[in-house]
C-alpha cells in the first residue's frame, strides 16, 4: 500500500495535510425511508427459543403493569374518578410498564449473567484466535484536543501490537475539527504519533474541510473512499479505549459468522476523577452489566448500536446505513443526529445481523465529568432520539427495531410525565376538597393523610410494590457483583460495595429533580423547534465555576425554595409530602457543586467508595493511556 501525504487536496474533501492510503471506493447508496423491506425475517445466529424471550419480556411487563393498574384503579374508584384523577391513571399506567419492562429485562439478564451466557463462540479463556482479514479503525474527532485523543490511539495501537497481529489493522484519525489552530495541532501531534510507534503506512489521518452530517458523515465519507479494502471497520470515540485482545476477538467472530454485519462490545466507564463521575462508572460497572445482558437476551440478532466501541462488517455498512436527510426544518429535519440507532435498524434490515457481547471486558469509555456536561450532551441526544418519530415507520424495519427507537423516544417523555404525575397527585386532594387557598392559608392539608384516607393499605401497596420495581435492577446488580472474587473486591468488598449503592442512590435521588426539570425544558425546546448545535465533549476538566452553577441551576433552586415555602405556608403536612422534589430542586446549586468536585472525588477514591475493578487492579491498556496522556499533557498545544 502506498501512502499519499495530501496538502490541501481535493476542495471540499480535505482541509491541511493529509496522510492516506490509496483510495479504495466502496459504493454507499442512500437509504430510502419510504420503500424497502425486511430482507431475512429470522437470522441464523439469533437463539432457537427467542420467541419466548421476547414473549417473557413483553409479557411479564403487560402482567405486571395490568397488576398495578387494578391496585391504582382501586385506590381511585372510591368516590368515583374525575378527570383529574383519570389522567393520574393514565400517566401511572405508562410510567409503571416503563419500570417495570426495566425489572423484566434486568431480572433475564441476571440470570443470563449467573449462567455465562456467550455468544457467536466469543470465549474470553479461549486462546487468542489468528485473523485473516484486514480491519480498519475508525477513531472521529471534533475540536477534541489532539494531545489527549491521540495518547488514547497510541495506547490502543501498542496493545494491538502486543497481540502480534498489527499487521492485520489500520487506524484513521478523521477529524471534523472546524478551528483552524485545533486543526493545526492535530497535523503536528499526528506527526509525533507516527514517529513513536514508527506506524507509517499503517497510521493514517485526514481533515475534512466540510463536516457535513457531522459524525455519520465523516464516517461515510470514509467508507466511500477507503472502505473497498476493510472487510470490517471498528469504531472508537475519542475518548474510547480498548485492549487488542477484545479488538482480535471481535474481528475473528465478524469472520467467523458471515451474516453478522455488526457486533456491540460493552463499553466499561473509567477513569472518573470527580463524585459525578465516580458514580457514573460505579452505576454503569455494577447495574449495567444485569442491565446489558437482559438487553442482549432478548434482542437476540437485533439488538441496537450505541455509535463506538463496536465492529461493523463494512459492505453492509455501505449497502443499507447510507442515512438520507430527513424531511422538514430542524429540529425535527436534517441530518440524523442519533444516526446509530437507524444505522443498526438499517443494517438488520438489509438482512445482517446485530449482537451486543456485553461479557467481553476490555472496552473502555470515559463519562462526563458533571451533571452539567451530562445535560447539555443529553440535550443533543434528547433531540437526536425525537428525531426518530420521523423514522420509526420507516418501510421494512424489523419491529425490534422499532422498539429500540420507541424506547429512546419514550426514554425523554418519562420526565415531564414524571412532573406532570406528582403535580396532579398533589392537584387532587386540593379539587376533591374544594379548598379556598385566597381563604385559608394554614390549612392542615395532606395528600398522604387524603390518599390514604381512600384506601389506605391500597396506598401503600401501589408505592411499596412502584418502588420495589423501581430499584430492583439496582439490588440485582449488586448481588450479581457480589458473585464474582473479582468484581467484589474490585468494588470494595461487600460492605464498601453496598455503602457506594446507597450513597450513588441518594446523589441520584437528589439530583433527579434537576435532570427531570432539563430533560423536560428539553423536550419542550425540541418540540418548539429550537436546534441543539453540535458543540466538543467535555472529557477530564471537571471544574465549574460558582457564577456557571448560579447562572444554570441558581433560578431552580430559588424556585424550589419558593415551592417549599408556599407549601409549608399551606399545609406543612404538603410541605412535607413534596419534599423529595423540593430539596432536590432547592439544592441544585451545592449538590451539583459538591458532585463536580475533583477533591470529594479523590476522597471517596481514598476511602473505595464507587470503586471499580480498573481503580485497584487497572488493564495495561489503561496504565499505557494515563501514562502517554499525563507525558502529552505537560507538551503545550503545538500551535
Amino acid at each position: 500500500m502506498s501512502v499519499t501525504p495530501v496538502a490541501d487536496a481535493t476542495p471540499c474533501r480535505d482541509a491541511g495535510i493529509a496522510i492516506l492510503p490509496d483510495e479504495h471506493p466502496l459504493p454507499m447508496p442512500e437509504q430510502s425511508l419510504r420503500t424497502g423491506r425486511l430482507q431475512v425475517p429470522r437470522q441464523g445466529t439469533a437463539p432457537r427459543n427467542i420467541l419466548l424471550r421476547r414473549l417473557y419480556v413483553f409479557g411479564a411487563t403487560a402482567l405486571m403493569t395490568a397488576a398495578a393498574t387494578w391496585m391504582m384503579a382501586r385506590v381511585l374508584a372510591n368516590g368515583g374518578i374525575n378527570v383529574l384523577e383519570a389522567c393520574l391513571l393514565v400517566l401511572f399506567v405508562l410510567l409503571f410498564a416503563w419500570i417495570a419492562l426495566s425489572f423484566v429485562g434486568s431480572l433475564a439478564g441476571l440470570q443470563a449473567l449467573l449462567r455465562g451466557r456467550r455468544k457467536l463462540g466469543i470465549d474470553p479463556a479461549a486462546p487468542l484466535p489468528v485473523l485473516g482479514t484486514r480491519t480498519a479503525l475508525l477513531m472521529p474527532t471534533y475540536n477534541e484536543d489532539p494531545r489527549r485523543m491521540m495518547a488514547g490511539l497510541q495506547a490502543i495501537y501498542e496493545s494491538v501490537a502486543a497481540t502480534g497481529q498489527l499487521d492485520h489493522f489500520d487506524f484513521f484519525v478523521l477529524s471534523d475539527t472546524t478551528r483552524e489552530a485545533t486543526g493545526r495541532a492535530e497535523e503536528q501531534v499526528f506527526a509525533r504519533l507516527i514517529e513513536a510507534t514508527g506506524g507509517a503506512g499503517r497510521l493514517f489521518y485526514r481533515r475534512r474541510a466540510s463536516n457535513v452530517g457531522r459524525k455519520a458523515g465523516n464516517i461515510a465519507d470514509w467508507v466511500r473512499r477507503f472502505g473497498g479494502d476493510y472487510p470490517q471497520m471498528l469504531i472508537l470515540d475519542a475518548d474510547s479505549l480498548m485492549t487488542g485482545e477484545v479488538i482480535v476477538r471481535l474481528v475473528s467472530a465478524m469472520e467467523s459468522h458471515p451474516t453478522v454485519g455488526l457486533i456491540q462490545s460493552l463499553p466499561a466507564v473509567v477513569n472518573g476523577r470527580t463524585a459525578f463521575a465516580r458514580m457514573q462508572q460505579f452505576g454503569g460497572r455494577v447495574y449495567g452489566p444485569v442491565m446489558a445482558y437482559g438487553v442482549a437476551w432478548w434482542h437476540g440478532a437485533e439488538s441496537n448500536y450505541w455509535g463506538h466501541n463496536a465492529v461493523i462488517r463494512t459492505r453492509a455498512f455501505a449497502e443499507e446505513a447510507g442515512l438520507p436527510e430527513l424531511p422538514g426544518r430542524k429540529p425535527f429535519g436534517g441530518h440524523v443526529l442519533s444516526h446509530d440507532f437507524v444505522e443498526a435498524a438499517l443494517i438488520r434490515r438489509g438482512g445482517w445481523a446485530c449482537h451486543m457481547v456485553p461479557y467481553l471486558q476490555g472496552s473502555y469509555e470515559e463519562g462526563p465529568p458533571t451533571l452539567t456536561d451530562l445535560l447539555i450532551r443529553d440535550r443533543r441526544w434528547c433531540q437526536g432520539n425525537l428525531q426518530h418519530s420521523k423514522v420509526v415507520g420507516a418501510r421494512g424495519l424489523h419491529w425490534i427495531s422499532r422498539v429500540h427507537m420507541l424506547i429512546g423516544i419514550g426514554h425523554y417523555f418519562t420526565a415531564p410525565m414524571w412532573a406532570m404525575l406528582m403535580l396532579i397527585g398533589v392537584a387532587i386532594p386540593l379539587v376533591r376538597g374544594g379548598i379556598d387557598l385566597a381563604q385559608e392559608l394554614h390549612l392542615q392539608l395532606s395528600p398522604g393523610h387524603y390518599w390514604r384516607g381512600l384506601d389506605q393499605d391500597g396506598v401503600i401497596w401501589v408505592f411499596v410494590v412502584t418502588m420495589a420495581v423501581l430499584l430492583a435492577p439496582k439490588a440485582m446488580g449488586y448481588v450479581a457483583m457480589l458473585t464474582v472474587r473479582g468484581e467484589r473486591v474490585g468494588c470494595g468488598g461487600a460492605l464498601r460495595a453496598l455503602l457506594s449503592v446507597l450513597l450513588e442512590t441518594l446523589l441520584a435521588a437528589l439530583m433527579a429533580p434537576v435532570v427531570m426539570y432539563v430533560q423536560s425544558r428539553g423536550v419542550a425546546e425540541v418540540l418548539a423547534g429550537k436546534d441543539s448545535g453540535w458543540d466538543a465533549q467535555q472529557r477530564d476538566d471537571g471544574s465549574v465555576s460558582w457564577a456557571e452553577l448560579l447562572r444554570r441551576y441558581g433560578g431552580l433552586s430559588v424556585f424550589g425554595l419558593l415551592v417549599g415555602a408556599m407549601a409549608y405556608a399551606v399545609s406543612p403536612p404538603l410541605a412535607a409530602w413534596m419534599a423529595p422534589v423540593v430539596i432536590g430542586m432547592a439544592l441544585a446549586v451545592p449538590v451539583v457543586a459538591l458532585t463536580s468536585s475533583r477533591g470529594w472525588g479523590d476522597w471517596l477514591r481514598r476511602h473505595r467508595l464507587l470503586s471499580i475493578p480498573e481503580e485497584s487492579a487497572p488493564p495495561p491498556v489503561l496504565l499505557r493511556a494515563a501514562e502517554l496522556r499525563a507525558a502529552a499533557m505537560r507538551e503545550p498545544l503545538p500551535d
